[in-house]
């Protein structure tokens, strides 16, 4: 299976074998580490890795034999050489990043596979978009593998994407070098109902022996899961507890556990290795979605391993389930995700395998960071106009745009309103009883207002609704246009004209992210590629990401990360309740549901 332009193991053979058999010096030599094989969860002193044409040749006591005059040598000094981190489950453009800028990011981190579903750009400039992406990831030193966007829309009929795709669209791209599988079948409740046009792009990912992704967000584990599984899914990363991840593995599937920059899912999840002491092969460490100030400020997947060793997993268990296990559910465990003969040479040094500092990366044979920097260029694709005029609003927006108009008559309204949930991907269905002023429906008591405001077509379309738990005070507004997964314009505000400001602002930007308070422009990310992503430096964009959540704070929001949370308030396949630009989605029964309830 050609996975992507990287020389194959049989076309490396022949100097592989001659390194290892010292017949021929070897390109490089990492001297005296402590070898982390994760096939037999071993530790094994005074090793040495010899290294050719990317791969490795020979890993044993000494290969002093295969050393040449020009042998690059690299000293480990008894330090640890643990494979290369995979990531399994992740979208780059929630870095807010294109492929080039990401992977600049996060390999000093020492991620050098990544398992990427670009639905988030498909969503909006449809199969073009996803080449895009795939071809930028191809162009880089370390290993991106793309997996084609199952669902786009998420949910059919709950919501208008920017372009939609079908099977046709899933068997060409099945032919691209660098695909590796389906991306999360999200669609969960059409898999369940036996969907045609779903169990035909799950086909066509079988049918070329590639690996379909899961996404099961739902807490009934009846009937339905059971089809669910019956229906092809290979893995899920939706579970937030225990039973979730117990649930999954008992029925053949990888259970891949997040720790994202607000999905926290690892420590409630790892007791089923930790404390049931189950065979930990059959679980995976994923972030899901990192934006770009977590990858400069905190790391990427070597801090999912550090979380998950803090959660009292073994060092290697941990290590195991970032590398081995996630090569091994793609098919590629003779690849990647060990530092083993043929395999590529993606090799990370450590003083420590509980606090993990990444010392030095070396992939695909090349030395690629050291004590935090990256040494190499990552190189950026020509991204299109068409890829970089993607915001259209139809109109100029005002006040009355956003406005909610009450019952006639009315007080006080009931309201349907989106609860956020701190740290976690799901919101809560919530009622409130809102004052009437003017005859519209007003925000109190932490209920503000939210927008979804249509971006694709310019059919100047605004959907209204309520949402709580952001703690928003004063006269402020945040748009955004990241909104998962249909990427329109989510606009949160606790005054119609700042609401406005904000969202004329992207619009005349070309997409992003921008926090308004008494008029005044808080906070700016710019995000001109799709609406989704900034081809500057990680740094730049993560520092106007910092300023962008110092902003949401100084407008009275203490939540962790709750740029996160905003974003995903369109994401109609996670329960409870979701704002859609066809209206206010209750995600438990997958049906539109009127924002305000009949008067009693």
């Amino acid at each position: 299976m050609q996975i992507d332009p990287f020389p194959s193991w049989p076309d490396t053979a022949p100097q592989l074998i001659e390194v290892a058999a010292g017949r021929a010096p070897a390109d490089m030599v990492i001297q005296g580490g402590i070898w982390v094989n994760v096939h037999t969860r071993e530790l094994l002193p005074d090793h040495d890795i010899a290294i050719v044409a990317g791969r490795i040749a020979y890993v044993g006591p000494d290969a002093s034999y295969c050393t040449g005059p020009d042998t690059q040598v690299i000293k480990a000094s008894g330090r640890y050489m643990i494979p290369g981190l995979c990531d399994a489950h992740m979208h780059i453009e929630s870095g807010m990043l294109t492929p080039a800028e990401f992977a600049h990011a996060v390999i000093p981190h020492g991620t050098t596979s990544m398992f990427t579903d670009p639905h988030e750009i498909a969503n909006v400039l449809g199969l073009p978009g996803v080449r895009m992406m795939h071809d930028e990831a191809l162009m880089q030193p370390v290993n991106i593998f793309t997996q084609m966007p199952s669902c786009a829309p998420s949910a059919p009929g709950l919501e208008t994407t920017g372009v939609e795709l079908g099977p046709e669209d899933v068997a060409e791209a099945m032919n691209w070098p660098g695909i590796i599988g389906l991306g999360e079948m999200m669609n969960f409740p059409g898999v369940s109902a036996g969907d045609p046009k779903m169990l035909a792009e799950i086909a066509a990912t079988q049918r070329a022996g590639k690996t379909v992704g899961g996404h099961y967000a739902s807490p009934d584990l009846g009937p339905d899961f059971a089809a669910y599984v019956a229906g092809g899914p290979a893995d899920d990363h939706e579970g937030t507890c225990e039973a979730d991840a117990i649930v999954r593995v008992r029925q053949g599937m990888r259970s891949m556990m997040r720790l994202g920059s607000a999905w926290y899912d690892v420590e409630s999840q790892i007791t089923a290795i930790t404390e049931k002491g189950l065979d930990p092969r059959n679980f995976i460490l994923c972030t899901d979605d990192c934006h770009s100030g977590t990858l400069v400020n905190e790391g990427h997947m070597n801090r999912v391993v550090r979380h998950a060793i803090s959660c009292g997993c073994d060092p290697v268990i941990a290590l195991q389930m970032a590398t081995i296990n996630t090569a091994t559910h793609f098919g590629l465990e003779r690849e990647i995700g060990s530092t083993t003969p043929g395999r590529r040479a993606d090799v990370i040094l450590t003083s420590d395998l509980t606090t993990l500092p990444i010392e030095q990366v070396i992939a695909r044979g090349q030395i690629v960071a050291k004590n935090g920097e990256c040494l190499v260029e990552c190189p950026h694709y020509n991204w299109p106009d068409a890829a970089r005029n993607t915001v259209h609003l139809g109109h100029v927006l005002t006040d009355s745009d956003f406005d909610i108009p009450a019952p006639e008559g009315a007080n006080t309204a009931r309201a349907n309103v989106i609860g956020v949930v701190e740290n976690q991907a799901p919101t809560k269905a919530l009622q409130a009883d809102l004052p009437v002023q003017d005859g519209l429906v007003e925000g109190e008591n932490g209920v503000c207002q939210i927008a979804l405001v249509e971006r694709h077509q310019a059919t100047g379309g605004v959907v209204n609704g309520f949402v709580s738990g952001f703690g928003y005070e004063g006269r402020m507004a945040m748009a955004s246009t990241v909104a998962h997964d249909s990427h329109h314009m989510i606009v949160v505000g606790t005054d119609r004209a700042q609401m406005a400001l904000a969202a004329n602002r992207l619009a005349e930007v070309g997409g992003g992210i921008t926090v308004y308070k008494d008029g005044k422009e808080l906070a700016l990310v710019r995000l001109p590629i799709a609406g989704l992503m900034s081809d500057s430096p990680a740094k730049q964009v993560a520092a106007d990401a910092e300023k962008m959540m110092q902003a949401m704070h100084d407008c009275g929001c203490d939540l962790n990360n709750a740029y996160m949370q905003h974003s995903l308030l369109a994401l109609v396949v996670i329960p409870e309740l979701r704002i859609s630009d066809l209206g206010l989605v209750d995600v438990r029964k997958f049906e539109k549901i009127n924002l305000l309830e009949p008067n009693t």
